[in-house]
């Protein structure tokens, strides 16, 4: 893969503004492998060059008999002197190489605006705030606004059908009152609303006493959470987190409860709050234990007939 095709990827990909300097600390080490090698000097010398360079050597062999003494001195006055300034030097090589990275990028990021400023394209690449960002062109805005108007809104679930939606999942097909066993409050509301979004659908009716009615997800379900079965879901660990994660964002951005007009009404809500304490997989331990006591039941009922 091209560097240009990964740098439209990440401006494809982000939601602000990408800068020259974020894309260098992503592909300075890429771009600089790429870069060829600066030729190296040329060693070989020309055959009159060599010649003239034999007796300059034969020259300098005289001479250096009588040098000897003076190198001596030398070298030790040159033991006296201040060692170069490397760091200076390698912040100064840093800085050439950091210019000539941005440059690199700041070339194909002109490339890619040009390849999207064709009549054939729909989007485009533009230069905001100091940076780079992909959007629709503005002739094409007429259509985009009517297709996003046809878009269904983002749903939005309360902490309480999350948990039922998350009940049903696991554990499907399964009763309202296995569900209402399993959260520890009347799951009824909860289900109406889940149904009306179909989220979830019924499945028929268990063979039991009463025969009630059983629930279970739906092909909306795995289009909504962008799963492509429901072996795709998540742990029960990974569940808690996510959902002790959403507890938090409503508590922080819920307004202060006014008091109720009645002093002994409790909502559903609150009833979920109190039962917030036990946790989902206890929960779910819970409604096996009563899947089997509904077997032994139906057992005795056998035999009794």
């Amino acid at each position: 893969m091209s560097i240009k095709a990964k740098i439209e990827a990440v401006i494809y990909a982000a939601e602000e503004p990408v800068t020259l300097a974020q894309l260098a600390a992503v592909f300075a080490a890429e771009i600089l492998s790429a870069e060829p090698q600066e030729p190296e000097p040329n060693e070989a010398v020309s055959s009159a060059d060599a010649a003239s360079t034999t007796d300059e050597e034969n020259s300098a062999a005289e001479a250096a008999v009588a040098d000897d003494a003076g190198k001596d001195d030398a070298a030790a006055n040159n033991a006296e002197q201040p060692l170069l300034p490397v760091a200076e030097d390698a912040a100064k090589l840093a800085r050439q190489q950091e210019r000539k990275v941005r440059a690199a990028i700041e070339q194909v990021v002109q490339s890619l605006m040009e390849d999207y400023a064709s009549d054939e394209r729909g989007m485009e690449i533009r230069e905001i705030a100091g940076g780079y960002r992909m959007a629709t062109k503005a002739q094409y805005h007429d259509g985009v606004r009517a297709f996003v108007k046809r878009l269904k809104p983002p749903m939005k679930l309360s902490l309480q059908a999350l948990e039922t939606l998350a009940v049903i999942a696991y554990k499907q097909p399964i009763t309202a009152p296995e569900i209402s066993e399993i959260r520890g409050v009347d799951s009824g509301g909860v289900l109406g609303s889940l149904i009306s979004r179909k989220l979830i659908a019924t499945a028929g009716r268990k063979q039991v006493v009463g025969r009630p009615i059983l629930y279970k997800t739906t092909r909306e379900f795995l289009l909504r959470f962008g799963l492509k079965d429901l072996n795709d879901l998540p742990s029960i660990e990974e569940f808690e987190k996510m959902a002790a994660a959403m507890e938090e964002a409503e508590i922080i951005s819920a307004p202060h409860a006014e008091p109720s007009a009645e002093a002994g009404a409790e909502s559903p809500e609150a009833q979920s709050a109190d039962a917030e304490e036990e946790t989902i997989a206890e929960r779910l331990a819970a409604a096996e234990e009563m899947e089997a006591d509904h077997a032994t039941a139906e057992t005795i009922e056998d035999e009794t007939r």
